[in-house]
Formats: structure tokens, sequence, C-alpha cells
């Protein structure tokens, strides 16, 4: 896992990224698989046209293993609920991502296209029925409200969301709900939308610890406001309990077991661990940073700047375009906002940092290139005399 999913969005999110899987949920699961926490952020953001932190989610979806393909319809299911303008935003967001995945060598999987529909599919049977079973009643015969109304909005609804969409199995129903209450639980004035489809979404085999686990990650990627909604509507709805934050309260957070950082931003062995964050979303993240000898970061900048603390071992510090610095423990080393540079264990010595940064539209780091073992061996300041 590379410390992008661990400080950049909130302690909710820090288990994101560790691998993405592909299929359905069990029905009861007590937590969401790193693959929907890998979902939610990307339909938040798009459906606010948060394009920032969207690039953040979809670099960390495509590093979890989410393939391109998967992530195209997510944003193109999009559409159905935050309309056009906000889903070709952050498809032209995708190809920019892209761009700059290729340009840094990283290939990413392209994954399996939509199965092509059968000869003679009949678009409206195939929406009625799915729309039935995922509501669990008969809705094909509406005698009132807006199907009575205007009824071409219902034949749209049937034909083009529920038959032409749905049918495309890039992604599961049961992610297409996932993708849909995370957009209208970021969105405001849908509580009527949200309460259905969280209705939907429990059929789909949603657990209630897992609407728990929703919520947290709603507060995290879109706010206090939203995340306070869903936990109003999820009561409502499902009667799940959520007790009263209690922010005078001293917390104690225990030790996490580590996660292994990403090959493609760390060179080396690098492990993560006691994750957190400020109890305001948009405030400081932090982790315990484990650095195997020769191990290091590579080339990234954060939008606010960094303060690394070394609690054990040898490290090595080094800024775009000065001399490579040695720190120890106790060191404190702060990096200014927007500085190009990287950070490690020494050649013979492992080293252990905490390191703290404060999110800019949800993101804290940019990553870049690799360190190349000529950089990572230059001479420290502290061995010429400085």
């Amino acid at each position: 896992m590379k410390i992008t999913a661990i400080i950049t969005i909130c302690s909710a999110m820090f288990l994101v990224c560790l691998s993405a899987d592909p299929e359905p949920v069990p029905a009861g699961r007590s937590t969401l698989t790193p693959r929907q926490r890998c979902m939610i952020p990307v339909a938040t953001f798009t459906a606010v046209g948060n394009m920032d932190a969207l690039k953040g989610a979809i670099h960390n979806g495509l590093d979890a293993g989410l393939t391109v393909n998967e992530v195209k319809e997510m944003l193109v299911h999009a559409y159905a609920y935050a309309g056009f303008p906000r889903s070709l935003n952050a498809i032209n967001m995708c190809i920019a991502v892209l761009e700059e995945r290729r340009a840094q060598g990283i290939d990413d999987s392209i994954g399996r296209s939509a199965s092509p529909m059968p000869a003679g599919f009949d678009r409206n049977v195939f929406g009625h029925q799915t729309r039935n079973r995922l509501v669990g009643r008969d809705m094909s015969q509406r005698t009132s409200g807006y199907a009575t109304f205007a009824p071409i909005i219902d034949d749209f609804l049937v034909e083009h969301l529920f038959a032409d969409i749905f049918s495309r199995d890039v992604l599961t129903h049961q992610d297409r709900e996932l993708l849909t209450i995370s957009m209208l639980a970021a969105m405001s004035g849908t509580d009527g939308q949200l309460k259905s489809h969280l209705r939907i979404a429990e059929k789909e085999g949603f657990s209630h610890s897992q609407f728990k686990e929703f919520a947290e990650v709603i507060t995290a990627s879109v706010g206090d406001e939203s995340g306070a909604r869903t936990q109003r509507l999820l009561t409502e709805v499902m009667g799940i309990p959520f007790p009263e934050a209690d922010r005078s309260a001293l917390k104690v957070f225990r030790k996490t077991a580590a996660a292994e950082a990403s090959g493609r931003h760390f060179s080396g062995s690098v492990r993560v661990e006691s994750w957190f964050a400020a109890e305001s979303h948009d405030s400081y993240r932090g982790a315990m940073v484990h650095f195997e000898a020769g191990a290091r970061t590579a080339w990234h900048s954060h939008p606010r700047g960094q303060t690394l603390i070394v609690t054990a071992g040898r490290g090595r510090v080094q800024s775009s375009g000065e001399a490579v610095q040695e720190i120890s423990p106790g060191d404190v080393v702060w990096i200014p906002a927007k500085v190009r540079h990287w950070h490690g264990a020494s050649p013979d010595s492992a080293m252990s940092h905490l390191a703290i940064s404060t999110p800019e539209n949800g993101l804290t780091v940019e990553w870049m290139e690799l360190v190349d073992d000529a950089e990572y061996h230059a001479t420290p300041s502290s061995e010429i005399g400085e």
C-alpha cells in the first residue's frame, strides 16, 4: 500500500488500496472490500465536481488494481445521477491521469469490455425486470407520480438506465448501487432518492456494518455535513445507530498492522502502520513509516508541505537541487509546500519516521519518478564538511 492511500483522504480511508476484488461481496460481509473503498471517493468527487480530489482518487483506484475500463464505466454510470457535465469533466480528468501515468512508465490494465447484447435484446423487458428485482416489487404499471405525469422519463429510466447501462457487465449491479449511493450522499437535495437506493443496496448484500463504514468514508471524502446526513438516513431507513461524536473525550487509537508500500512509489522494502487523522476531516493526516536499509520514496511533493519526525535508525532526505542530508532519531524535517523531494533509509541502516501532512482538496501528495541509484548514493552533506 502506498502512503497516498494512507495520509491522503482520512483515517476512515486508510485501508483503501491494498488490492482490488472484482467479485460481488457476499451478503453479511462485515467490512467493505479495498476495491469498494476505492470506488466511493471516485463517485463522490465526480458528483460534487471536485476534479483536484478526483485526480488522486483515480490514481489510488488504478494503483489498487481497478482496471481502466472499470474506472471509465464508473464515470459513465455517474452521468445518470450527477449529469453529463460532471461525468464528462470526470472522464476528461481520467484521460489526463492515464496520460500522466503512461509518462511515468505505469502500464495500467485495460480490463475486460462489456459483453455484447444478444440479438433481439428487448430493452423494455430487461429494464423492467432489472428495476423490479432491485426495488423488490413490480413497478411496471405505475398509476401515480412522475411515471404518469411524464411517462417519457420512466421510459428513459427503464430502457436506458436499467437496460442500456445496467446490462453492461464491466461492473456488477452491486457495484452500481454503491456508486449510486455514494453520489447521492455527496449531493444535496437527494434524500428521497438516497433512501430508496440505500434499501436497494441492502438488498444487494450490503450489511449494517458496511453501511457504517460507508458513512465514515463519505465523511472523509465529502465532509461532516454529508456524513451526518448519511448517518441520519441510515438510521431512518434501517435503524442503524450512530452514537453522537464526543469531541471532548480523550481517544486512544491502537497500533495497527503494517502494510507494504507500493513499488510504484517506493524502492526497497517499506512498511506503513499506525495511521491517524485529526477529528476534522480537512486537518492533519499521518502514519508511521518503516524503511529497510536502502529503501526510499520516489520523488514527490506535498501541496501544503510535510513534517517528518525520525524515531529510529539513520536516513537520508533531499530536495531537488540540494545536497542529500542525513537524518537521525529526534531530527524533525520540514518539507515546504510543493517542494520536490525524497526521503528514506541509509544504505547500511533501517530508518523509521512519523510523517504528517495536511490535505488540499483531499490530497496530500503528488508522486513523481523513482529515485535512481546515483541520486540515492550521492555523498551526504554531513560527509562533505557542511
